[in-house]
């Protein structure tokens, strides 16, 4: 059912960025049915939006967090900084009170989770451009809550899932990881599904991102 209410004479121009092609598919046949907002563009990390902000001229830009090179926070700044007018809404699977913060501060106007619903996701889209913020009520719950909600995240990792870790960051294979600690591929896997569960990402990219920005492994950089 196509909606046709509008509080807007133009449809409001949205961008899209994430890193899967799927979720952008997804996201462009639930907004179809709005006919006041328009998919103008979409990109597939945080630079390639950065850059296409200026062509595209979006009103609103649904931003992933979780990507490789420039993540959805540094991208939010540059483009609140370069382009202030234009409005951020996070979407995301993440739930993480250090990214929700780092997300909001740099200058995102509301944090929604990607199983919102396709009416809520329009309304959010429309109050942005108002300049009004939407945030998911479980990411207000972990803001409210804080530090206290829960075991630090990674805190759960076993020594041996930390290692696994420390080599998955490094880019290694499951083979390579298996010849590093002398294990079996067959248990490489079953430790980097536990990674993944617990750090609730989706795959070992978004995984390796959580571990570095979070600092749950040595690296170069936080040695």
């Amino acid at each position: 059912m196509t909606d046709i209410s509008s509080d807007v004479e133009k449809p409001i121009r949205v961008m899209l960025v994430d890193d899967h092609a799927m979720v952008r598919d997804g996201l462009k046949v639930f907004l179809s049915n709005y006919s006041d907002i328009q998919v103008v563009a979409e990109a597939e990390d945080g630079a390639e939006a950065v850059a296409l902000v200026a062509r595209a001229r979006p009103d609103v830009v649904l931003m992933d967090l979780l990507m490789p090179d420039l993540d959805g926070p540094a991208a939010t700044a540059r483009i609140r900084k370069e382009h202030p007018d234009v409005q951020v809404l996070a979407l995301t699977s993440f739930v993480d009170e250090d990214l929700i913060r780092r997300t909001l501060r740099a200058g995102a106007l509301g944090y929604l989770l990607k199983d919102v619903k396709p009416a809520r996701l329009a309304e959010a889209i429309r109050a942005a451009r108002r300049g009004r913020p939407t945030i998911d009520s479980v990411a207000a719950q972990v803001l409210a809550l804080g530090s206290q909600d829960g075991p630090a995240l990674g805190e759960d990792l076993t020594p041996r899932e930390r290692e696994v870790l420390a080599l998955l960051v490094q880019g290694k294979t499951n083979d390579g990881i298996a010849a590093a600690l002398n294990i079996s591929p067959a248990t490489v896997r079953l430790h980097v599904s536990h990674i993944l569960s617990k750090l609730e990402a989706q795959n070992r990219t978004e995984a390796a991102t959580i571990a570095t920005r979070h600092r749950l492994v040595p690296t170069p950089e936080n040695e």
